[in-house]
């Protein structure tokens, strides 16, 4: 329980439903923090930052997920294999937002509230 009240935001999903949303919060809080330099490519960080970085990670990632990449030290790597396993989910996801998008019609909703929030997860 102590765990969800550290995190910043929703973990990263085991199946990567959430890897969009999580990635968007992960560059804003390591960018708040002056630690958006430690998933970048060639850069020079220190071990603090380094350590601070990964430990921030590996909080906001599924449990299962948290133990396969158990030997990885380096935030940056993590990244990589976690974008590396991920990253296809655009590649399914934009075409499905296309099509929901094409076949929304407002007169299948019963309420301006319900087209409202279909709408919102699309564009999402």
């Amino acid at each position: 329980m102590a765990n969800i009240e550290n995190r910043k935001f929703i973990a990263l999903d085991i199946s990567g439903k959430n890897y969009l949303s999580c990635v968007l919060d992960v560059k804003l809080h390591l960018s708040a923090n002056k630690l958006r330099h430690t998933i970048d490519e060639n850069n020079a960080v220190s071990n603090e930052e380094r350590a601070t970085a990964l430990i921030f990670l590996r909080d906001h990632i599924d449990d299962g997920l948290k133990y396969e990449y158990l030997t990885v030290e380096n935030p940056l790597e993590l990244w990589q294999n976690l974008n590396d396993r991920f990253e296809h989910l655009k590649a399914v996801v934009l075409p499905k937002a296309l099509n929901d998008w094409s076949q929304l019609r407002f007169q299948d909703f019963k309420t301006v509230s319900e087209y409202n929030s279909t709408l919102f997860k699309i564009v999402s």
